[in-house]
């Protein structure tokens, strides 16, 4: 059965004057439009729970009514999204990429700050900001000194999620400390600091980075390419036909040479699968030619 062909049977437990498999199936459709998430059978009384509280917010009693206003208001569509978005993260998640980005990457994005050219990172699918600042702390280093001279040259680090109540967290980068672990403890030691038993990102990591609200699936106002992308774990949301698309549009904002590192359960195909060379555990250096 199709993802998105709508069952004939009622969703155990919920009234289906509430909330319908009908129902169900039009939200599905809906996001899928909106970002191209694509939300299995299974996944039913998953967006139950999610959108459960919007409806009631939105005095509209039923799912149906709902479905309505969300087909209506841009705005609140954007609500729902962001509802049925999974925001798990961690620092320093799949080390071996923060482990390229410093062995490899970091010393020619240094010697392109050196020469006054600039370099362009983006966090794609940001979530809570905890990927945005490993990659920070590891392209600024472990000398503090030495960082803060790199953060002064023109390095720019955009962040980017589907989620406003995510970006929200990610601005405030401020952590509990224990969440820090994952760290390398001479990176958290250079550019974090302990208040009680949260710890703070430094003012100079916050000045190089930009957290936006974006949908990958829309429009991209950005201008310029990109040294490096991160999108890791957000492709698995996506069917094939969205995923070789995304794909695709990173290869174009990817300057010759740069770097793409997604999921270690996601891997690149489709068309623009000749423009990458792997070169490690799910990272992918775009083709010069």
């Amino acid at each position: 059965m199709n993802a998105l062909t709508a069952p004939t049977d009622t969703i155990p437990g919920v009234s289906p004057d509430i909330y319908s498999a009908a129902d169900f199936a039009q939200i599905a459709k809906i996001i899928y439009g909106a970002a191209g998430i694509v939300l299995p059978q299974g996944k039913a009384m998953l967006v139950y729970s999610r959108l459960a509280p919007l409806v009631r917010a939105a005095n509209s009693v039923t799912f149906s009514k709902y479905i309505e206003l969300i087909g209506n208001d841009p705005a609140e569509l954007n609500k729902a999204v962001a509802a049925l978005t999974t925001n798990h993260t961690f620092f320093y998640r799949e080390a071996h990429h923060f482990e390229h980005l410093g062995n490899e990457v970091r010393p020619r994005l240094i010697e392109k700050l050196r020469n006054r050219q600039p370099v362009r990172v983006w966090s794609a699918g940001c979530s809570s900001g905890e990927e945005t600042w490993s990659l920070v702390m590891t392209l600024l280093g472990a000398d503090r000194s030495a960082g803060l001279n790199i953060g002064r040259g023109d390095l720019r680090i955009l962040a980017t999620d589907i989620a406003p109540h995510a970006i929200k967290r990610a601005e405030e980068a401020t952590y509990p400390t224990k969440d820090l672990k994952p760290v390398p403890e001479d990176l958290r030691r250079a550019w974090t600091s302990e208040k009680g038993d949260q710890s703070v990102m430094a003012d100079a990591m916050r000045a190089i980075v930009r957290f936006r609200l974006l949908n990958l699936h829309g429009e991209w106002p950005i201008k310029g390419k990109f040294d490096a992308i991160f999108c890791r774990n957000v492709m698995i949301y996506f069917d094939n036909p969205t995923k070789e698309r995304l794909v695709k549009r990173f290869s174009d904002a990817l300057v010759p040479n740069g770097f793409l590192y997604i999921g270690h359960s996601e891997r690149v195909t489709g068309p623009a699968g000749n423009d990458f060379q792997l070169v490690g555990p799910t990272i992918y250096r775009r083709r010069a030619a």
